[in-house]
């Protein structure tokens, strides 16, 4: 059964880590549905998280083939009733001549904040689940959408058996600040 999965990822923060990862997924005809990365706190490291859809025949290959790459550092799967999973929206909506009551309506019921406004737009900051934002976007069309920015999913596990920690162990050819071996 194909369904969408979240995979966690620590990677080097490096350059060409990130078309490494990407040539995988398309090298193996995996589509990547989100996509998000960011520095960990240790600034040697970012964390990856990509949402993707497969029966669990290609879940165990991604997460098989993501560990076998040099750069990664660890990845699992984020499933659903054992992570958090949200995204952030920017979005830029339309002021009509009955003025902006019910855009702001929406987005105080999204628990949204006004970033700026001006006599033409409103932009607007939501954060939430995927679902959640997806209802946001879909209830801001009626009112006139310019143009919106969403964010890929960020994901973080629930319990302690997935968590990505960052070790400080070495892989063969590595450094112990990450950097190859000459």
């Amino acid at each position: 059964m194909i369904e969408r999965f979240t995979v966690g990822l620590i990677v080097n923060n490096r350059h060409g880590v990130l078309n490494r990862i990407a040539g995988l997924y398309g090298k193996r005809g995996y589509n990547i549905d989100s996509l998000s990365v960011g520095e960990t706190e240790d600034p040697r490291y970012s964390r990856m998280t990509i949402v993707s859809s497969g029966d669990i025949y290609i879940q165990t290959q991604v997460i098989r083939q993501l560990n076998k790459l040099y750069d990664v550092k660890s990845a699992v799967i984020l499933d659903k009733s054992g992570s958090i999973s949200v995204e952030h929206l920017l979005i830029k909506l339309k002021i009509n001549g009955n003025g902006n009551n019910g855009i702001t309506a929406l987005i105080n019921e999204y628990g949204g904040k006004v970033l700026h406004l001006c006599d033409q737009f409103i932009i607007a900051d939501i954060t939430g689940s995927p679902e959640r934002i997806q209802a946001f976007i879909d209830q801001s069309k009626s009112l006139g959408i310019y143009e919106l920015c969403r964010s890929g999913a960020l994901a973080l596990s629930t319990d302690i058996k997935n968590t990505l920690q960052i070790t400080y162990e070495t892989k063969q050819g590595e450094n112990e600040d990450g950097t190859d071996v000459l």
